[in-house]
């Protein structure tokens, strides 16, 4: 059975679909691999920007990637020895083709079905990309990268080696990890719980962010801190590396130590982007 894309919002929209313990519909599977496919082209999204440039999860779309959980069953899934995996039938791992126009070099890198890649997207090996995730046109996923569930990577980002955006699937209220269009996320990253990292921003490496996470701008002389209703949100051509804040407790003091503490040290400018120019040759 064919739905418009009204008819498929509606029918995510109306919490019976998932809450409450009822029956599922008989067309669940036709209702999840249209949602799926959706996300697949890029038609929707798990996530979305309002004219003033606040990030929202959008609710139905999460119903629809939870709802391939609630109906799939633990199957064997083809894989070259010594490999052997088992998983929900509804999400396999997506295919590609040259019409595509990505690039996923060999050497062991997954994409799970109803994530979306634009084209000129770079998956180096190992990396991993799971459901509902966007990346954008022109985005390098490095080795060892991980785009968790529902994040959102803008254009011409560089997730560097062993770069983690975290993911959430749950609650289908809580905005996933956006990464905006120009990021630099550098080395052994960490950004999650619905951190918002803006355009042209550049984490060093080492940088973790959370929603917990205080951050210090050297520059502007202030702190950025996630809120009750807001997450952390680092500004738009942020530079920011890993630095430590000594403790002033009495014990803390007394031992020498320090907490974890990123730092915005300066705003992109010519020269930081000169000393990144390197990556349009890459790709």
């Amino acid at each position: 059975m064919a739905f418009s894309l009204t008819e498929l919002e509606a029918r995510f929209n109306d919490p019976l679909l998932l809450d409450g313990g009822v029956t599922l519909p008989s067309d669940a599977q036709s209702l999840f691999d249209q949602a799926l496919a959706l996300l697949e082209r890029g038609d929707i999204r798990a996530a979305r920007r309002d004219a003033e440039g606040t990030w929202h999860a959008v609710p139905w779309v999460k119903r629809a990637i939870l709802l391939g959980f609630r109906i799939g069953r633990v199957v064997e899934m083809p894989g070259q020895a010594p490999f052997h995996f088992l998983d929900k039938h509804t999400y396999p791992t997506r295919e590609f083709r040259v019409e595509n126009q990505v690039r996923i070099v060999p050497g062991g890198s997954t994409v799970r079905r109803g994530a979306y890649l634009a084209p000129n997207v770079v998956c180096m090996p190992p990396m991993y990309i799971n459901v509902g995730a966007y990346v954008g046109r022109g985005t390098m996923v490095d080795s060892h990268a991980l785009v968790g569930s529902c994040a959102q990577i803008g254009e011409r980002v560089h997730l560097s080696a062993a770069a983690q955006i975290g993911g959430v699937l749950e609650p289908i209220n809580a905005s996933p990890v956006i990464i905006e269009d120009d990021v630099i996320v550098g080395g052994n990253c960490g950004v999650y719980e619905g951190t918002v990292v803006r355009a042209k921003a550049v984490l060093g490496a080492g940088v973790i962010l959370t929603r917990g996470t205080p951050v210090y701008d050297l520059v502007k002389e202030t702190v950025h801190r996630a809120t009750g209703d807001q997450p952390l949100i680092i500004p738009e051509g942020a530079v920011v590396v890993p630095g430590a804040r000594r403790v002033t407790s009495a014990f803390g003091d007394a031992q020498g130590l320090s907490l974890q503490t990123p730092v915005i040290v300066k705003y992109r400018d010519d020269r930081t982007d000169a000393a990144t120019a390197l990556e349009a040759w890459l790709r």
